[in-house]
């Protein structure tokens, strides 16, 4: 008969122990490229680390058909404060730092853009009447007739500038992207984002320009322009820093060149026209004949 001692557990020596703690983590490999110093900032910049993961939110974003109303609501899915935050950094840009990545990458919008261009149209279209009246204010042979046709020149120089320049500059990084797998590309929405927001400056200035002096005006327009141009010097050279050195100064002296005709042409157009030379008026004399006078 078994004694209580056998029935005891006893522990095999010949068993395997099993261990269920968390195994100690093993450090992989990184397989990530060498970065020279210097560079991880412009990369942060960009938004190189996280733009894969803001193309899949996006896409989830807008995953509504095209030919919907709430596809193009998220164009215009924007609160006051993030239009105000973006409008202060186009005007007040900060030297180093990248516009997409700081204010237009997490939620880009066509609201600010859209109303920015029409305000300006508007805006230089009444500016340069005012500015034409009180040029030839006091003159006897000059009568003030509205020029509604500088509006719609206004919208078409404006709104062709504001959507054909960024879509030219898009599809020419997109190309470029194709060459050299550095480049970082910039979408079709950001870039227009990018563009209206810093056309936001003109709209103060249009306003000065009334002011009948060439020399002042030709001073706020230097000034804005070279506010303006800052932001998109800044935003789009960490994206072409990496493709040949003559092609990528190529891009950015061609986007500050095509900024710099459009203020030079609204200066010239709408606020420094040559003056007309008025017929002189006809005065019927008490005899039956005319006088005419001369202007001086």
């Amino acid at each position: 008969m078994a004694t209580v001692d056998d029935l005891k557990f006893q522990a095999n020596p010949d068993a395997t122990t099993i261990s269920i703690d968390e195994p100690a983590e093993i450090s992989k490999p990184q397989h990530g490229r060498l970065q020279e110093p210097g560079r991880e900032e412009d990369d942060e910049l960009l938004g190189t680390d996280d733009s894969d993961k803001t193309e899949l939110l996006a896409g989830q974003k807008k995953s509504a058909p095209f030919w919907t109303f709430e596809y193009y609501q998220t164009f215009f899915d924007v609160d006051t404060y993030q239009v105000l935050d973006r409008i202060k950094g186009s005007v007040f840009p900060v030297p180093g730092k990248n516009f997409v990545r700081l204010y237009i990458r997490s939620n880009p919008d066509l609201y600010g853009p859209f109303w920015i261009c029409a305000t300006l149209v508007f805006t230089i279209a009444v500016s340069g009447n005012l500015s034409n009246f009180f040029i030839h204010l006091g003159k006897p042979t000059y009568h003030y007739v509205p020029e509604f046709r500088k509006v719609s020149i206004a919208a078409t120089t404006i709104y062709a500038y504001a959507w054909l320049v960024p879509l030219a500059l898009w599809g020419f990084l997109m190309w470029r992207n194709s060459k050299v797998m550095n480049i970082v590309s910039y979408s079709f929405l950001e870039i227009v984002c990018v563009y209206g927001y810093s056309l936001f400056i003109y709209i103060p200035t249009a306003i000065l320009w009334i002011i009948p002096q060439k020399v002042v005006r030709w001073v706020l327009m230097v000034f804005s322009l070279c506010l303006s141009g800052s932001v998109l010097v800044m935003t789009f050279w960490p994206a072409v820093r990496d493709d040949n050195r003559r092609i990528a100064l190529a891009t950015v002296a061609t986007i500050v060149l095509l900024h710099a005709l459009l203020a030079v042409g609204c200066l010239a157009y709408f606020f420094d026209a040559p003056e007309l030379d008025f017929p002189a008026p006809i005065i019927p004399a008490h005899n039956g004949t005319t006088v005419v006078t001369k202007s001086q």
